[in-house]
């Protein structure tokens, strides 16, 4: 495959007056930590700026969450860094790309992330399927960083220009995070304290026109999720190019979702809300990691994503 260098590109300019997340440009919320601050860990998160990275696929690919099959080996990055997860495979093309304009100053690798078959390849579902792209924190950090040091992760994303997006409307990307809480479940009479893990994060959907009988695509935000655990339509996408995505983890047990176009630091007026997901209190930032979604048809590619600087931080204590 030839090596992807993707150009910058707007979308129409009648895009820019959909309605936007009611959330957006909201006042401060006390106690929020914009991700990014603190300390970086070092051991976790990635570059790519190594020129031989790679990622071995071990193939076949966990397919569990449909047939229960847990795959091969298991998939894992040259530099153990990226991992593929248990209950979906990972994507089918993972290559290191030169870094696209308008990213990074330093910058001169990126990732390309793209799926063909993301349900049980050879046998297509015809229904929207994801693989999963995860970042080992919890095992190269020996645990989970505990929300009272404020975890925080902080991601590139490069939205490639409109006619190389999948024509299809629905999801096409997310960033999420794995994180723990512990609730009371009952079982018989009993009332037991077990851990559940869950998975805040924000999607990108596209609302192709073919679909829609408008006159232009459309894309937009899609949060998960506010307290009732419903997801909900976040901002608008009023461009392609650069995108900084970030996602912080407070004492209070609350997720706060950050979003601004370029590469710029995020800063406290990115906020695009503040929610206990579910309405759990986190307790504990595992990871982070990212879907590609398709319709696994066994012909239809995904759209082709590209991220970069991928960066977990902290709050030492005092």
């Amino acid at each position: 495959m030839k090596r992807l260098m993707l150009a910058r590109r707007a979308f129409p300019p009648c895009f820019l007056l959909a309605a936007v997340l009611p959330l957006w440009g909201a006042p401060d919320v006390a106690g929020q930590v914009v991700p990014g601050t603190g300390t970086k860990v070092a051991q976790v998160g990635d570059d790519f700026e190594e020129e031989d990275w790679e990622f071995i696929h071990n193939l076949p690919k966990s397919t569990e969450n449909i047939n229960g099959f847990d795959g091969g080996a298991g998939g894992e990055s040259k530099n153990a860094r990226w991992y593929e997860g248990l209950k979906r495979g990972q994507p089918d093309h993972i290559r290191r790309v030169p870094t696209p304009k308008g990213g990074l100053p330093d910058s001169k690798g990126a990732l390309l992330l793209m799926s063909l078959n993301t349900g049980i390849p050879g046998r297509p579902s015809f229904q929207v399927q994801q693989d999963d792209f995860i970042c080992d924190v919890n095992y190269r950090l020996g645990g989970s960083i505990p929300v009272w040091q404020s975890p925080s992760v902080v991601v590139r994303v490069f939205m490639p220009p409109v006619e190389k997006w999948e024509p299809r409307t629905g999801p096409t990307f997310a960033f999420r995070a794995a994180v723990d809480t512990t609730v009371q479940k009952s079982s018989g009479f009993a009332r037991n304290w077990t851990t559940e893990t869950y998975w805040p994060g924000m999607f990108i959907e596209f609302e192709s026109k073919k679909d829609t009988k408008r006159e232009y695509d459309s894309a937009h935000f899609r949060m998960r999720s506010d307290e009732s655990g419903g997801d909900y339509k976040g901002p608008q996408i009023t461009q392609t190019g650069w995108w900084t995505l970030g996602m912080s983890f407070t004492p209070d047990g609350r997720v706060h979702y950050y979003i601004r176009p370029g590469v710029e630091k995020l800063t406290a007026k990115d906020r695009v809300a503040s929610h206990y997901p579910y309405s759990y209190r986190c307790e504990r930032f595992n990871t982070f990691f990212f879907n590609i979604c398709t319709p696994d048809n066994g012909r239809t590619w995904s759209t082709p994503w590209i991220v970069d600087d991928c960066e977990v931080y902290f709050i030492q204590s005092k």
